[in-house]
């Protein structure tokens, strides 16, 4: 259950009342989904034993876990959220795990993040949400001690992850397109997509040596068509157009929406597991000057 706290934002409140239900119901494609993307960079990045390392939007915790693995007992992790109920989960799974090492605390990057304290700071699919991504970054560098690198995942354009886009463009053809006031996760989840413009964020908040490397990953979209239609139309771009367009809109749309949904789904790759999409995501990296 979210936090009462009035000093949150409304992007919080949003996250905390409107996403985390729906984020949680599907927690078992989200996460295995990112994951895949995560899997093949974590790894490879030089988080080294005894480093103390910072875990942007975490989640439900996942990401921290392995790197507090790779740090050991006696390198730290702090993995922050703005959404309590993951955050729970996440300690639940460390203690589970017996990792004393991981701690998870509520935090908004936008507001404010510990200074000079990390080695590096990671993030996996968040950063593309923030309203004001300079002046985050920025604190992101700021949390680093000189030299420290950061790491962050993000999608690629919309026309690299296709499932994404065609949910929303199916949506359009039958609902109004969200107007400039609607309740929104954030700028959107391809708004780093673009390599200049993502370069560019990340020179203004202060990085140098900034690098990308592209990940191609085909990820679980649903284990049925029905399921993933139902995910198509509780979270991501298309989502988004059929909550904001309003119930009984929405609903009385349904029917013809769902029809071209499942005949989209169905055309995707599928195999006893379910239906599998094609992604693509940045590894944009980067480090605090010395």
């Amino acid at each position: 259950m979210a936090l009462d706290n009035d000093d949150d934002t409304d992007f919080v409140k949003f996250w905390n009342t409107v996403l985390e239900p729906k984020f949680t119901q599907y927690r078992h494609i989200l996460q295995g989904g990112l994951s895949r993307h995560s899997a093949a960079v974590i790894p490879k990045l030089p988080i080294a034993e005894g480093m103390a390392v910072l875990d942007v939007g975490c989640g439900w915790g996942d990401m921290s876990l392995q790197v507090a693995e790779m740090v050991g007992p006696t390198g730290r992790v702090v993995g922050i959220d703005c959404v309590d109920a993951f955050l729970e989960e996440g300690r639940k799974d460390a203690a589970a795990a017996g990792l004393s090492n991981v701690t998870f605390s509520r935090g908004d990057a936008e507001v404010a993040l510990p200074e000079n304290q990390f080695d590096y700071v990671v993030a996996r699919f968040g950063t593309m949400f923030f309203t004001n991504p300079v002046a985050a970054l920025r604190r992101m560098r700021l949390a680093l001690k000189p030299g420290g690198q950061m790491t962050h995942i993000v999608w690629r354009r919309r026309e690299d992850n296709p499932a994404w886009q065609e949910a929303k463009n199916i949506a359009l053809r039958h609902l109004p397109a969200p107007g400039a006031d609607a309740d929104t996760c954030g700028p959107g989840p391809f708004s780093m997509g673009n390599e200049e413009t993502a370069g560019i964020m990340m020179k203004s908040a202060g990085y140098v040596d900034v690098s990308f490397t592209r990940v191609d990953e085909k990820i679980l979209v649903g284990r049925t068509p029905e399921e993933s239609i139902a995910f198509a139309l509780a979270i991501g771009p298309g989502g988004e157009v059929f909550r904001e367009a309003g119930e009984e809109l929405a609903e009385a749309k349904r029917p013809e929406i769902e029809r071209e949904m499942r005949d989209y789904f169905e055309s995707l790759e599928t195999d006893i597991d379910g239906i599998w999409a094609p992604t693509s995501s940045w590894v944009i990296s980067g480090r605090n000057p010395a």
